[in-house]
């Protein structure tokens, strides 16, 4: 197993996990008193497990029939472009009388 690679998918998935919609589903469903929160915890685990599962499937299959620059450039566009996108919205939503005044 190498031990460097693992730490960076580790550093690179759990930072991109943070305070997206997915914890905060999973936190909205752990506020809740009547739920079980192990129940949660475990839910919102398996979940992501098979996704990454999923994730891991897809590169694979995908890297048969795509080049790793072409990949490595769509996503990065893609990237770039919900980047954009969220920009855009920001602004959008600023513009229309979000600016608290």
């Amino acid at each position: 197993m190498d031990i460097k690679l693992l730490a960076i998918v580790f550093a690179t998935v759990f930072v991109a996990e943070l305070g997206d919609k997915t914890q905060l589903a999973t936190l909205l469903y752990a506020a809740d008193a009547s739920h079980s929160k192990l129940t949660v915890f475990l839910g919102s685990s398996a979940a992501l497990v098979l996704t990454s599962a999923l994730g891991v499937a897809a590169g694979a299959f995908v890297a048969e029939y795509v080049s790793r620059q072409l990949l490595g450039w769509v996503a990065g566009v893609g990237f770039i472009a919900v980047g954009a996108w969220t920009l855009l919205q920001a602004v959008q939503a600023g513009g229309a009388g979000g600016g608290g005044s």
